[in-house]
């Protein structure tokens, strides 16, 4: 029996809460909060903080109510100053009410406390990556007073964090990558479900430039820095676009042949997706919606070999992989990609950017939640 043979429960009468770590901006979590949006057209939003001009009208339209957290002066823009707090401010909230909780975990989500007879369904685009993964990272680019504080907040903070995935009654990955760090932070199995990404957004160009492209936010360990390097020691023609901390050093660091740009208007980007020569992808991502957005667009990937990207494309096929976050491996996976580039099918792309549809998620996901629902009523 596979997964979607399994009874399927209607959900339609359920109330249904869905856990949001924070609603400050529209990124990655926030594309698939739409989604599950649109799965449970019921459903009410919890979180920690809410900027409302800063979300789509579709979340805006829903019932969105917060933690205490909201409340406290400068949480809007200092939210992660309060972590400590959050543990707190999830298990106050009263969800009795609710036959379902989705919890959508990236910052603090999943730790809520559901009703005995309640669901809890946990989709995870990460694990805390400041507690666990990059938490030395974090903590050398703190400041003095913080970094004597880290070593005890956070310690009772991993506890507590995977104390709070024991409650969970089932949990969803967004890649195989996430689905290993779950196991080792949490000691928990989980589905694996790949986020929803609108490849019908995007296509193909007649016109392709001999312009790269790079695309994220351009803080440290999203390695923009060895990108550009790469490209400057090369001598190529290439477009930089992000925001971030280290925007002005790209900025002033760029050789002749760079442009860097904070943000590109949506009708730009797809412009740029479309004509670049090939997308250059240095971080290490939980999945990465950039790299299939690019595919979608007929065009091919070079990407740094591990995290989302192992699910997300097929080396040789859609595009390259790299296997060392460093200025000279690029170069070397960028002289590869000319040799290899006339082999490239833009159809084989588009295909490979088809497993991420909507729909797909939809599918995948309802079936982690039927599972869930079906482990409840033994």
């Amino acid at each position: 029996m596979t997964d979607f043979d399994l009874p399927q429960h209607d959900t339609s009468g359920m109330r249904v809460a869905i856990v949001h770590y924070w609603l400050v901006g529209m990124r990655g979590g926030e594309r698939v909060l739409e989604r599950l949006l649109q799965l449970f057209p019921q459903a009410d939003i919890y979180t920690h903080v809410y900027v409302p001009e800063n979300v789509s009208a579709a979340i805006r339209a829903r019932n969105v109510r917060t933690t205490f957290i909201n409340r406290i002066p400068g949480a809007a823009k200092h939210y992660q100053k309060f972590l400590p707090l959050m543990p707190m401010a999830l298990e106050e909230l009263d969800l009795t009410g609710y036959d379902l909780v989705i919890s959508s975990e990236s910052g603090p989500a999943k730790g809520v406390i559901v009703a005995p007879l309640a669901t809890h369904v946990c989709y995870c685009h990460s694990p805390m990556r400041y507690l666990w993964d990059h938490y030395a990272a974090y903590k050398s680019t703190a400041g003095r007073l913080t970094r004597l504080a880290m070593p005890f907040i956070f310690h009772r903070m991993r506890t507590w964090d995977t104390a709070s995935a024991a409650r969970v009654d089932r949990i969803a990955a967004n890649s195989r990558f996430v689905a290993g760090r779950v196991r080792k932070s949490w000691g928990r199995e989980a589905d694996v479900v790949h986020p929803p990404v609108q490849v019908e957004e995007y296509g193909r160009s007649n016109e392709v430039s001999n312009r790269y492209l790079w695309l994220s936010q351009m803080t440290t360990y999203k390695r923009p820095d060895i990108a550009l390097e790469a490209f400057n020691r090369m001598g190529v023609p290439a477009l930089m676009v992000g925001d971030g901390e280290m925007y002005e050093q790209i900025a002033r660091d760029a050789g002749p042949t760079v442009e860097v740009r904070r943000r590109l208007p949506f009708a730009e980007l797809k412009q740029a997706y479309a004509t670049s020569r090939a997308l250059v992808f240095t971080p290490e991502e939980d999945f990465g919606m950039v790299p299939v957005e690019v595919n979608a667009s007929g065009r091919p990937v070079i990407a740094f070999g591990r995290g989302g990207a192992r699910d997300s494309l097929v080396d040789g096929e859609t595009g390259l992989f790299f296997h060392e976050q460093s200025a000279d491996c690029l170069i070397d996976a960028l002289e590869r990609f000319s040799g290899w580039e006339a082999t490239f099918d833009p159809a084989a792309a588009i295909a490979n950017a088809q497993r991420f549809r909507g729909e797909v998620f939809d599918a995948r996901f309802m079936a982690t939640v039927n599972k869930a629902l079906a482990g409840n009523r033994l």
